[in-house]
């Protein structure tokens, strides 16, 4: 355990100090924090509503995810506005054509992102490369080959800065393994997000001494339920992946689910509630409960083990000061 892990876990070690949680990937930057949704305005932004719900309900750190250049600037901006909140920079294997067709285009927009990722390293905003990976459900948008030049590409700022990696994969079979496999002495630590694979994928994953992102996602089929049961504590982080990854009652886990929120339909959007089907940080103690439910143990070991496990991979999740 790595000093920032041990820190993190002596200040919530009281049996009875309620959860605390990190949420290690939140797509704050989505338009329906800003009340819009498919295209559509419904009601004011109130992103800060959001997050301070998000802290009312036991959020220590937040990590605000990105997938492109532009997208990875905003983060950084928006992550510097509370010392709770943290930022990555990555394009996300979908949008891998922004690297553009000639090497000279890949070159410039790597360097772009480094120099993103390392400004916004200097006051410890940034927190992790990413989201990047390989996505072959949606090579409508990208085609698998551009996406892993892209991949590969940004590996080459995980070994110039030594960042985590915030890994997307999606119905990749093992090629993204074999990615990681082949390439695991460019990268220091990193996560699987999202994960909906199977057991074999996850141990094989762990074996690389990754860590397994869980959010609704993960949670959706009885077959993902036995899956997460056998993802050790030590490896597993908790996500919301938010507004996305929902956990609905259609769900094999949702029976696990304790901690209701007061929800409005967006089109009758309310203050001080939650919006149908747009999940938030604060929800982090829904999939920390089906984690718990499934493997049987209670969801304040989940909550102090995913918090301990993010403190480690992320390096203590401490802005400096300038």
């Amino acid at each position: 355990m790595s000093a920032a892990a041990a820190a993190a876990s002596s200040s919530s070690s009281s049996s009875d100090a309620p959860p605390r949680f990190v949420d290690i990937g939140a797509n704050l930057l989505d338009d329906m924090y800003q009340g819009t949704y498919r295209g559509k305005p419904r009601h004011e932004a109130d992103l800060d509503d959001v997050l301070q719900r998000a802290w009312d309900g036991g959020l220590e750190k937040i990590v605000v995810t990105a997938g492109s250049l532009e997208e990875s600037k905003r983060a950084v901006e928006l992550a510097r506005k509370d010392s709770r909140l943290f930022s990555t920079v990555g394009v996300h294997p979908t949008r891998c054509n922004e690297f553009g067709d000639t090497e000279e285009s890949l070159a410039s927009h790597v360097e772009a992102l480094t120099e993103v990722a390392k400004a916004g390293m200097v006051d410890g905003t940034v927190a992790a490369l990413g989201e990047l990976g390989l996505d072959y459900a949606r090579t409508q948008f990208c085609d698998i080959e551009t996406q892993k030049r892209g991949f590969l590409a940004q590996l080459d700022i995980a070994e110039e800065t030594q960042l985590p990696l915030f890994i997307h994969n999606r119905e990749t079979g093992e090629d993204l393994l074999d990615v990681l496999k082949e390439h695991r002495h460019r990268f220091s630590r990193g996560v699987v997000h999202s994960f909906d694979d199977s057991a074999e994928l996850a141990a094989k994953i762990v074996d690389l001494e990754l860590y397994i992102g869980i959010n609704g996602c993960s949670l959706k089929t009885p077959e993902n339920i036995e899956v997460v049961k056998t993802i050790p504590l030590d490896r597993l982080l908790l996500e919301t992946d938010c507004p996305w990854c929902d956990i609905r009652a259609s769900h094999a886990g949702s029976h696990f689910v304790q901690t209701k929120f007061d929800t409005k339909n967006e089109k009758k959007f309310e203050r001080g509630c939650c919006v149908k089907s747009r999940y938030e940080p604060c929800h982090i103690v829904q999939v920390a409960e089906v984690v718990a439910g499934a493997k049987g143990v209670t969801m304040a070991e989940v909550a102090e083990a995913s918090r301990r496990n993010a403190y480690d991979l992320f390096g203590g999740l401490e802005k400096k000061e300038m």
